[in-house]
C-alpha cells in the first residue's frame, strides 16, 4: 500500500469541494496525474490488483477530505471567499512551470498546439460569465430527481479527472452544488449514492479516454490542459477586495499558493 497517498488524497479531496479548483490539476501539483489515470482505468480490468495498492489510501483520503471538510469550506467561501480563492489561483498559476516542464513545451509545441491553448483557454475563461442555475438543495431521492443527480455526478467527476476544470464548478453550473455540499454535511446516503454512482462511472470512462489520448496525441493533449489551466484562472479569479486588509490577505494568500504549488513540485521531482 503507498499510504502517502493519504496525504495527497486529502489535498484532492479538499480542492475539489471548491468550485473553480480542478482535482486533476493537484493530481498534477503532486506528479501522479498519468499515473492515476492508468490505476483508474486499470482497476476496472483483470489487472485490478496491481493498481489497489495505489487507489485505496487515494480513495481513502479523499473520502476522508470530503466528509471532514465539508463544513469548514462552506464557511471559508462563505466568510472568506476571495483570500481563499486567491490561494488557489496561487496554486493553478504556480503548477504552469512543472506541465511546461514536464512536456518540454519549448521544444515541442508547434504554432498549432499554441492555437489550441489559446481557443481551449479562451473558451474556458468565457465561463466566468455564464450563471449557474439557481437551485435549492435537494435532500430527498425521488424517481424524478435520482437520473439528474446521477448525470450531475458524472458530468462532475469527468470534469474532475481534466486538470483546469473543476467538477464542483460543473455541479455548479447544473444547479447541484449545494445539493453535494448539503448531502456531504448531513451523511445523507441516498443522495450520496446517486451522485456517487455518476461519478464512478464518469471516473470509469474519462479515465480511459484521457490516457488514450495521452499516449497517442500526447502534445495536442498537454495543449488542451495547459489551456484548461490558463482558462480557469479566470473562471476562479473573484476580482480584488476595495478593502485595504483584504486586498493584503489576497497577495498573502495567493503567494502563499505559489510557494505550496512550488514546494510540492520540487518534493515530488526529487522522490
Amino acid at each position: 500500500m503507498e499510504w502517502k497517498n493519504l496525504y495527497r488524497g486529502l489535498l484532492i479531496g479538499v480542492c475539489d469541494l471548491f468550485p473553480g479548483v480542478s482535482g486533476g490539476t493537484v493530481a498534477f501539483i503532486l506528479g501522479i496525474y498519468e499515473r492515476l489515470l492508468t490505476a483508474i482505468s486499470g482497476f476496472f480490468s483483470k489487472e485490478w490488483k496491481k493498481h489497489i495498492g495505489f487507489l485505496l489510501p487515494l480513495v481513502i483520503g479523499m473520502g476522508s477530505a470530503l466528509l471532514i471538510f465539508s463544513k469548514l469550506i462552506n464557511f471559508l467561501l462563505r466568510k472568506y471567499n476571495e483570500p481563499t480563492q486567491f490561494f488557489f489561483l496561487g496554486l493553478i498559476i504556480g503548477i504552469l512551470p512543472f506541465i511546461t516542464k514536464q512536456v518540454q513545451m519549448k521544444r515541442n509545441f508547434k504554432i498549432q498546439h499554441y492555437m489550441i491553448v489559446l481557443i481551449v483557454g479562451a473558451a474556458l475563461a468565457s465561463l466566468a460569465f455564464v450563471s449557474p442555475i439557481d437551485s435549492s438543495p435537494i435532500t430527498t431521492l425521488t424517481a424524478s430527481n435520482s437520473i439528474g443527480l446521477f448525470l450531475s455526478g458524472w458530468a462532475g467527476s469527468m470534469a474532475m479527472l481534466l486538470p483546469g476544470i473543476s467538477g464542483s464548478f460543473i455541479l455548479l453550473l447544473l444547479g447541484k452544488y449545494e445539493t453535494a455540499t448539503t448531502a456531504l454535511e448531513h451523511f445523507n446516503i441516498p443522495i450520496l449514492m446517486m451522485m456517487g454512482a455518476g461519478i464512478v462511472i464518469g471516473f470509469i470512462v474519462s479515465s480511459k479516454v484521457i490516457k488514450i489520448l495521452l499516449e497517442r496525441l500526447r502534445f495536442v493533449t498537454f495543449s488542451v490542459i495547459i489551456g484548461l489551466i490558463l482558462g480557469s484562472v479566470f473562471v476562479i479569479y473573484p476580482g480584488f477586495p476595495a478593502d485595504g486588509t483584504y486586498f493584503m490577505m489576497c497577495l498573502l494568500t495567493l503567494f502563499i499558493g505559489l510557494l505550496v504549488a512550488s514546494l510540492f513540485n520540487s518534493l515530488e521531482l526529487n522522490q
